[in-house]
Order: C-alpha cells, then sequence, then structure tokens
C-alpha cells in the first residue's frame, strides 16, 4: 500500500483524537466539524482495514490495534513537526503540546517550584502535566512521556533512569524526646516506637521497611497502625513527633538542615528509589521531551 497525503492527513486526526481524549476537542484543534473529524478517522479504519476507536457516548478509546498504529507515528509525527520547525527558521524546535505523567510526589516537591523557569524558557511550548498515583495507558491517554519513582512496570515502555536519591528513616526531635532515639533499625519493632507507613500505589500494600549497608540487606518485621498515601501528610506527621517514617531525601533536605528532621541511621546509607522516564516508543523523543528531561534531571543536581 502506497503512502499518500490522504493517509499522512487521517494519521494526522488520529493522533489529535488521542492528544485531546475526544473527537469534539480534536475538531476544535485542527479546526474541522466534528463530522470531518469523524470522517477522516472512518476513512482511514477503511484504508488500514481495522477498527481504531471503540466509541461511546462518554469516551472514546484506542482499540488494542489502535495503540499500535499509534505507538508507531507518534514519534514520526513528532519528528515531521520538530523537522517542518527547523526547516522554517524556528528559533527553537521546542514547540507544541507535550503532556506529561508525573508523580505527584515529584510534581508537588521538585517539579512545581521550578516550573516557570522552565516555562520562560521556552515560550512556545504548552506542557499539560497529568498529576496521579496510577501510571494508566500512556497511549491511550495521548502522553507523551512519563515521569515516575520505582522500577519500570514490566510492558512495551521504554524505562530511562533519571536519578537515585536515598530512602532515609527520620524523626523529628519531639518525637525522640518522648520515645528515645533507636540505635538500630530492629529497635523500630518494639511497642514503644511508633511508625507510619506509605501505601505502594502499585499494589495497594504499604512499603517494605529496608535498610541496605553495603551487601547487607535489613527487613523490619513490623506494621504501623497508621498508613498514608500522600507524601505532605507523611511529612508533617513525621516534622509533627507523631511517628518514625521512611522518606526520600530528594525533597526534605531543608528540613534536615534546619533540624526539625533527623536522620536515624545514617551507618545504613545504600537503600535508594530512583526516577524513571517512561516513554510509549523506541524512537528518538522530539525536542521538546528531550528539554523537559534535561530540565528534571537539572533539578536533582
Amino acid at each position: 500500500m502506497g503512502f499518500d497525503g490522504r493517509l499522512a492527513s487521517g494519521m494526522g486526526v488520529l493522533s489529535a483524537v488521542v492528544d485531546t481524549g475526544s473527537f469534539v476537542k480534536a475538531a476544535e484543534v485542527l479546526d474541522m466539524t466534528q463530522s470531518g473529524v469523524s470522517r477522516a478517522i472512518a476513512r482511514l479504519e477503511g484504508r488500514l482495514g481495522i477498527r481504531l476507536f471503540d466509541r461511546t457516548t462518554r469516551s472514546v478509546k484506542l482499540t488494542d490495534e489502535g495503540r499500535r498504529l499509534y505507538e508507531e507515528i507518534a514519534p514520526l509525527l513528532a519528528g515531521l513537526e520538530e523537522a517542518a520547525s527547523l526547516a522554517s527558521g524556528s528559533a527553537s524546535a521546542v514547540r507544541g503540546r507535550l503532556r506529561v505523567n508525573v508523580d505527584p510526589y515529584f510534581s508537588r516537591l521538585i517539579l512545581a517550584p521550578a516550573l516557570g523557569d522552565f516555562m520562560a524558557s521556552h515560550p512556545e511550548l504548552e506542557l499539560d502535566l497529568i498529576t496521579r498515583e496510577q501510571l494508566g495507558d500512556l497511549v491511550a491517554d495521548g502522553v507523551d512521556l512519563a515521569v515516575r519513582f520505582g522500577e519500570p512496570p514490566s510492558s512495551s515502555l521504554i524505562g530511562r533512569q533519571l536519578l537515585k536519591t536515598r530512602v532515609l528513616t527520620v524523626a523529628s526531635p519531639t518525637y525522640l524526646k518522648k520515645h528515645g532515639r533507636p540505635g538500630h533499625p530492629t529497635d523500630l519493632e518494639s511497642p514503644a516506637h511508633v511508625c507510619v507507613d506509605f501505601r505502594d500505589s502499585q499494589t495497594g500494600r504499604p512499603f517494605m521497611w529496608e535498610f541496605h549497608r553495603g551487601k547487607d540487606r535489613l527487613i523490619l518485621n513490623r506494621r504501623g497502625r497508621l498508613m498514608v498515601n500522600d507524601v505532605a501528610t507523611l511529612h508533617r506527621v513525621c516534622e509533627q513527633g507523631q511517628a518514625v517514617a521512611q522518606v526520600l531525601a530528594l525533597g526534605v533536605e531543608s528540613a534536615i538542615a534546619e533540624g526539625r528532621l533527623i536522620e536515624l541511621f545514617p551507618d545504613w546509607p545504600d537503600e535508594h528509589f530512583s526516577l524513571y522516564a517512561l516513554y510509549p516508543s523506541r524512537h528518538l523523543p522530539p525536542a521538546k521531551v528531550r528539554a523537559f528531561l534535561a530540565f528534571v534531571v537539572a533539578l536533582s543536581r
């Protein structure tokens, strides 16, 4: 089957429907009528001999065949956009709409305070941040990339490690004055100590309390009476002297430097948690994605 302009146009309409999540919004972006968008998708489906979307009155979702097609064409369309930008003599190829799925912890504590500088550096970029606990389906959601903590899921997504941050066990001076300072991680198994657990959004269960020192690995046999899934709540509970918590070093530097939190076991320094960028394709990401990733990596330095 040869490639022609009508096929290319249909691919562009497909991308717009996925990116916006509906035929109506795609029509607005493309300056078309909704019926025009529907006809373009119907023609593309007829040309390819597959159904691209499952449609209901409330939602539009890619079929498996549509998802596979979109995974292939999305980076190609982005490459065409970048090539056109360069050919037109644009001052910057970092332009267009960038949709990013972001881990709530990273978004709130690290990303948000610095976003103004990033946006000012790229005035032709439209950034759409989706902050949520679950990764979801990047292709069906029309997401360019995700930035998430933890090991990448076993899937077709491509993972790139952006940074590693230490896992610290911390408590406030008020807590230590009341309960005493534990001398060893196993002391936290005593009923004399109160610990707050953090829920793993992938499993729904609390993260294990692990301690790493070289090749030594220690996992506590304990369970707290309080479990949270919000980092701000976790930090607040700990700073108010209510419990011991395990937190990421990235984001609590000032609390430790100012003495509001104290690291309890600096002699167990080797447990780390990684931040990954996840892509739906192996193709070289466009300039807007590369610019965002460079920004994220710079934040951790």
